[in-house]
């Protein structure tokens, strides 16, 4: 990594408060009511997320993004408060962004986002995403609306850029711009027929030198150079509790890897790592693996 940048990698969007509803059985089945445990509200999208788990590997870490002047808004800047996370925020005239996340018995997880609070003008503020990219040896970009607008501005800077596209279907062109504008582009196969012509099809229209498609139990798929492979899933550390944040984990853990010279196979497998790892944590809380844990587990998997 640069030793001139300042920060290791810039955050930008993605911050928000998840409501988790714990539920019998997904996808839920109608009733008038269901009896389910505490429901319990926290700081955690999928910025938010990923800035937590660079920050754990001790990557130096900035977040910036859009908060309301709420109790919400409060959550947020606590959470970064509180895990020494610096955090610049413009004002979000809609609110904090949040969401209802259903969670089954298995660990998987249905989202519900409140798309209210958002508007058109919406807009990261430009001089001050060009200052901290400046400052910063790499930019992860989240794929919320403010966030478009700044892709053209970060090719002035020289940082990489990273992006996760979610569970894209290939097809929805929203995603596009997100896609093209990245050197590592992260996504989910749950919703592509062919993952590998996706992954072609990002890295032949875009700047994409990585790109990698992660399949939960299945592991990932990774297109590096031209060169397609499998990373192969890793035994989670514990039981299996919630999927949520493990795609997060998973390119946190990549990039960790890429930012420290790591060859391709390793970046996967640090990847691969942190996501089983995320997999262990209940859904209420915001937690990560550290640098040195990550790296004995790599260490064992490889003897």
């Amino acid at each position: 990594m640069s030793t001139e940048s300042e920060t290791d990698v810039l955050v930008l969007g993605g911050s928000g408060v998840d409501t988790i509803v714990h539920v019998p059985e997904l996808p839920l089945p109608f009733a008038d009511s269901h009896l389910v445990p505490a429901i319990e509200t926290r700081a955690g999208q999928t910025g938010d997320f990923l800035a937590v788990a660079v920050h754990a590997l001790g990557l130096r870490t900035h977040h910036l993004d859009l908060l309301g002047d709420d109790h919400e808004g409060d959550l947020v800047r606590a959470l970064h408060r509180d895990r020494g996370i610096p955090l610049t925020e413009a004002p979000l005239p809609g609110g904090t962004r949040r969401a209802v996340n259903l969670v089954g018995p298995d660990g998987r997880r249905s989202s519900l986002y409140d798309g209210s609070r958002g508007q058109e003008a919406d807009e990261l503020p430009p001089q001050t995403v060009r200052a901290l990219a400046r400052a910063s040896h790499h930019v992860h970009v989240c794929i919320t609306a403010p966030c478009a607008a700044s892709l053209p501005l970060l090719r002035e800077t020289g940082a990489s850029v990273s992006t996760d596209l979610h569970d894209w279907d290939g097809v929805n062109p929203y995603h596009e711009p997100f896609a093209h504008a990245a050197d590592v582009v992260f996504l989910s196969a749950a919703a592509l027929a062919d993952p590998e012509a996706t992954m072609r099809r990002i890295a032949a229209r875009g700047r994409a030198r990585v790109v990698v498609a992660t399949a939960g139990a299945d592991g990932a798929y990774q297109l590096a150079d031209g060169v397609l492979s499998r990373v192969p899933a890793v035994p989670p550390p514990a039981p299996v509790v919630d999927s949520n944040g493990a795609g997060h984990a998973f390119a946190a853990g990549y990039l960790f890897g890429r930012l420290t010279g790591e060859p391709p196979h390793r970046c996967g497998l640090f990847g691969a790592i942190a996501g089983a790892y995320a997999c262990t944590v209940p859904s209420t809380r915001t937690d990560a693996i550290g640098r040195a844990e990550l790296l004995a587990r790599a260490a064992e998997l490889e003897t």
